[in-house]
């Protein structure tokens, strides 16, 4: 008896309906929303979504790795609704309310930082990330920031100058904001290793800016939209080191590595190394906005009081979806899940290394995994034609899948960690197929 299909395709990709929509996006919304999938949502549950002319999709991209814990999980839903019921905003710095309070205390007690840790809540991400520079400027009355080639850290105009990839990012919107230091990051696979980026960094104090000037060095422990590139321990070590000696603030860009990603509650957890301020959004609330830095008391309370916050910062209704999925996290063995999910897609991808030399690379941590698509072996030349043309032969297929990487030819894995192992084969079979259709 054959097994019963998750994907169920009643339509041609995109449908009529979707087409229709996608149609009326074209002429009511700004053109430089581009679509990734030309695909309308009606509904979503757990790693399926469902379009509105009824085709149902697996999905590896969860939100751009915003639902660790599925979509529309019915105990983060059932969190949110009781909430939104009883209210949903008052600016919490004009009136409080416990679920900041809850939620702060939670995540100290599980982030990888020494006590005592506290936390500042605000909507996304980027956010995260220009406060987290801000404790960093305040606490140490230095002005620069050191940040690394291939970053992706927000698009807001001191975060988009973090990030590294020019297009479409950062194309045309110059100048940018100054005392930002841009230095290699390890990336082996092109023959970048920790020891020479280590180098780099040192060899930069004495060429770029004196570290005495240096607020923050600024890192994701496995780039995001760089290409889920992996910190080696080697450079995690160095970074702390370096940042001890000198008097500087370590900041972990956790956005998309958090939550259960990389097999770890937090990736930095992989490396023993402790960082002084961690950025946080992404799946800590299901999507919904909501974004955090949690670090030492001593950075956190050096700002002047007023000197962070904004109206919708740290939203109940977010912060409830929040609590819900921490005890999803933890009542359904996310973590290990991960871990899990991980070993079955890597074995696949490394099979599909082998048959296909066009994949040049395996990598990531836990469920965090990538296959870089070249030219050939030998010259690696970087070929995202070949990744757009497997996306978009998995869409047709019914699996969702997103590129990233610098040059954009990485196709990455984000699915929901709640995926069931019959959905998760007819994934990867799948996905193989498209494989098979581009580069056979």
């Amino acid at each position: 008896m054959a097994a019963t299909r998750t994907i169920q395709l009643r339509t041609e990709i995109p449908g009529p309906r979707s087409r229709a929509i996608v149609e009326r996006i074209s002429r009511a919304v700004a053109r430089p929303l581009a679509l990734t999938f030309p695909v309308v949502a009606d509904s979503a549950r757990g790693a399926t979504l469902t379009d509105v002319d009824g085709n149902v999709y697996l999905d590896f991209t969860g939100g751009v790795g915003c639902l660790n814990v599925g979509h529309s999980h019915p105990d983060v839903v059932a969190a949110a609704q009781e909430q939104l019921g009883r209210f949903s905003h008052t600016d919490f710095t004009v009136v409080p309310y416990e679920v900041y309070v809850t939620l702060a205390e939670r995540l100290a007690e599980l982030v990888p930082i020494p006590a005592p840790v506290k936390a500042a809540f605000f909507n996304a991400g980027t956010e995260a990330v220009e406060n987290a520079v801000k404790f960093a400027r305040l606490a140490t009355g230095r002005p620069a920031v050191i940040a690394f080639e291939g970053a992706f850290h927000g698009r807001t105009y001191l975060a988009l100058t973090l990030t590294s990839k020019a297009k479409p990012y950062k194309d045309g919107l110059g100048p940018f904001v100054p005392e930002v230091y841009r230095l290699p990051f390890p990336y082996e696979y092109r023959g970048v290793t920790a020891a020479h980026a280590l180098a780099a960094l040192e060899r930069a104090f004495a060429t770029q800016v004196a570290p005495s000037s240096v607020a923050a060095i600024v890192v994701e422990p496995v780039q995001g939209e760089g290409g889920f590139v992996v910190a080696p321990s080697e450079f995690m070590a160095g970074l702390r080191r370096i940042c001890d000696e000198h008097g500087i603030v370590l900041v972990a860009d956790e956005v998309q590595t958090g939550f259960g990603r990389t097999g770890r509650l937090f990736a930095c957890e992989h490396y023993g190394v402790e960082p002084d301020l961690i950025c946080v959004a992404k799946s800590v609330a299901m999507g919904l906005p909501l974004s955090g830095v949690l670090g030492r008391a001593e950075l956190m309370d050096a700002p002047h009081e007023g000197a962070v916050g904004g109206t919708y910062v740290g939203n109940p209704v977010a912060l409830a979806a929040a609590l819900a999925v921490l005890e999803v996290i933890e009542g359904e063995r996310l973590v290990e899940r991960s871990a899990r999910v991980g070993e079955t897609v890597r074995a696949r991808m490394l099979a599909w290394q082998e048959r296909w030399p066009a994949i040049g690379d395996v990598r990531g941590l836990g469920s965090m995994l990538a296959l870089e698509l070249v030219a050939g072996r030998e010259t690696r030349a970087p070929a995202p034609a070949l990744a757009h043309a497997v996306a978009r032969s998995a869409l047709g297929r019914g699996l969702l899948l997103l590129t990233c990487g610098v040059y954009s030819n990485c196709i990455r894995v984000l699915v929901p960690l709640v995926i069931g192992d019959a959905e998760l084969d007819e994934a990867l079979d799948v996905w193989e197929e498209a494989l098979a259709d581009v580069l056979d």
